[in-house]
């Protein structure tokens, strides 16, 4: 074989291959000419509802004894015994402190005694009186004779209801020396031990006395919420719970008792009182508890979960799954949000799908694959 026809053959089998190979790469359908697609975003997604969702206050609330007493002593003396234990539960009615009795039993005794002795002074004046009636109609003396025997009279009877009064005195300050529980409740730090001396309304109480069934929540709302809590109340009840912070314990139900008549121009607050049953005792005067007022329940509101809910720099926005299974990203404009729900003024209607995680893979067009997946990507 020539070396020409040598070329010639090679030559051929060159062009034969490149055009082999551009028509692998050119002809259409082929599976090179197909472009690369993108894959699916892994989601998870949430339904757009429409159902009733309470409108609620939250604050931070202090607990409250619904009463308080300060004990004093309403006599001087010295404390005798001590019937209870600083903490104990007291009963109202129960003896507390007994000051001792002795120095007005004696007291007692001497306004019996002066009593005795006046009644026997007005017993003689009565008859002297009724003997000198008889003497001044018998004209025996003058008018004067007798108004003075008159008087006499009336001043015995006059003495005798001061040695009465005296009586009740005495016996009112027997009846302070045993000092009794006027609530039932619990007793705080015992102030004068037994032993000790005191007086009548001193400035130190002998002890506090909190009563906590049923206690009180104190807790303010912005002032601007004022006349919602009016409205509402004037409708029926408003319903008050009470959790404590960190605490797995159940919250407490109540009802709101008092709104403050002034409202704080330092904070531009008003108080508010909530009363609770408190059976359990799990509220303790001086806890801050988590304080959540319920005011009304708004019908057919359009609800979101609220992690669907993006913050971007032209506000808030969701994205919403399309029947593609792509993704639109709609502006919103959340009203509110309670718990976990987010109530929406505008932006989406009930029955469409909204993504909840994933969203930071996402782009307007996006195609999206729903599905527990997306949690792993968020």
């Amino acid at each position: 074989m020539s070396r020409r026809r040598v070329l010639t053959v090679a030559v051929c089998g060159l062009l034969a291959v490149g055009a082999a190979v551009a028509a692998f790469r050119y002809v259409p359908g082929s599976r090179a000419a197909a472009p690369k697609a993108v894959p699916a975003v892994p989601v998870t997604v949430a339904p757009v509802v429409t159902k009733s969702v309470p409108v609620r206050l939250y604050a931070i609330g202090n607990v409250e004894p619904s009463t308080t007493v300060a004990l004093k002593a309403r006599v001087d003396g010295q404390i005798v015994s001590v019937a209870f234990k600083e903490g104990d539960q007291v009963k109202q009615g129960a003896t507390l402190f007994e000051i001792d009795r002795r120095p007005f039993e004696a007291l007692l005794r001497q306004a019996q005694a002066n009593l005795a002795k006046d009644k026997a002074l007005l017993d003689h004046a009565n008859q002297q009186e009724k003997r000198y009636k008889e003497l001044l109609d018998q004209k025996f003396i003058s008018p004067d004779g007798y108004e003075q025997v008159r008087t006499n009279a009336e001043t015995a009877a006059a003495t005798v209801g001061a040695d009465e009064a005296a009586i009740e005195t005495v016996r009112l300050s027997l009846d302070y020396c045993t000092i009794r529980s006027p609530i039932t409740g619990y007793a705080g730090k015992i102030m004068i031990q037994q032993g000790n001396l005191v007086k009548a309304n001193d400035t130190s109480p002998l002890v506090v006395l909190n009563q906590i069934v049923p206690v009180f929540v104190e807790f303010s709302v912005p002032e601007q919420r004022l006349p919602d809590v009016r409205r509402y109340q004037a409708d029926g009840e408003l319903q008050v719970s009470a959790a404590l912070v960190d605490s797995s314990h159940a919250a407490a139900t109540g009802t709101l008792s008092f709104i403050d008549n002034t409202t704080d121009v330092a904070t531009g607050t008003i108080k508010l009182k909530a009363e609770f049953r408190n059976v359990d005792t799990a509220l303790w005067p001086g806890q801050f508890v988590n304080v959540v007022l319920t005011l009304t329940q708004q019908k057919d509101a359009v609800v979101a979960p609220s992690r669907a809910i993006q913050n971007g720099p032209n506000g808030q926005y969701a994205f919403v799954v399309r029947p593609d299974q792509s993704v639109e990203l709609r502006p919103v404009k959340v009203a509110r949000t309670e718990g976990d729900d987010a109530v929406v003024a505008s932006g989406l209607t009930s029955g469409e799908q909204v993504v909840t995680t994933g969203q930071l893979r996402l782009a307007p067009g996006i195609k999206v694959a729903p599905g527990d997946a997306g949690a792993q990507h968020a």
